[in-house]
């Protein structure tokens, strides 16, 4: 019988460090420039623009849940949309062009057989809850992501922006 391979989340309070978004983020009518995020302990604990600064600590403020992470999205940096060279001030667009992450809520149909699990299962698997899920852009041509797998191996997921295939 074959084996099934299991994906473990990391712990909520595992990141920590200073993310930095590449592309600007349009937030209820607002545009949010040059966000710099400290996070410990997976919470963000500063959160900085250079434009927009307050709207976006209201957005992180909304509840306890919209201070951590909801998604992480592995996209190149050579899509179509980021080819297009063009910023749409719209996140269902601009979402497509690179990595990014998003602030708050998590999708529960992210996790295998999540119509069986009741909601405090998913949340025991690490799923984030909040009134918001805004993503906002990350990723670069020069962005370089490794995977560390349980043996301690390290395997190149991304590199220059693009799969490391």
């Amino acid at each position: 019988m074959p084996t099934e391979e299991v994906f473990t989340l990391p712990e909520r309070n595992s990141m920590n460090g200073t993310i930095v978004s590449t592309k600007p983020l349009s937030h209820n009518g607002t545009v949010i420039e040059g966000i710099v995020f400290k996070v410990e302990n997976g919470k963000i604990v500063e959160a900085h623009a250079k434009q927009g600064e307050e709207v976006l600590r209201s957005a992180i403020s909304v509840d306890e849940g919209a201070s951590y992470f909801g998604e992480v999205a592995l996209v190149p940096y050579d899509s179509p949309i980021s080819n297009l060279k063009l910023l749409f001030y719209n996140t269902l667009f601009d979402e497509n062009a690179v990595c990014h992450l998003a602030i708050g809520r998590g999708f529960t149909d992210t996790i295998r057989d999540c119509h069986n699990k009741t909601l405090d299962e998913c949340r025991q698997l690490g799923i984030n809850e909040s009134m918001i899920h805004e993503d906002f852009m990350i990723g670069c041509d020069s962005m370089n992501i490794d995977a560390i797998c349980a043996d301690g191996k390290v395997v190149p997921i991304f590199r220059n922006g693009n799969w490391a295939f």
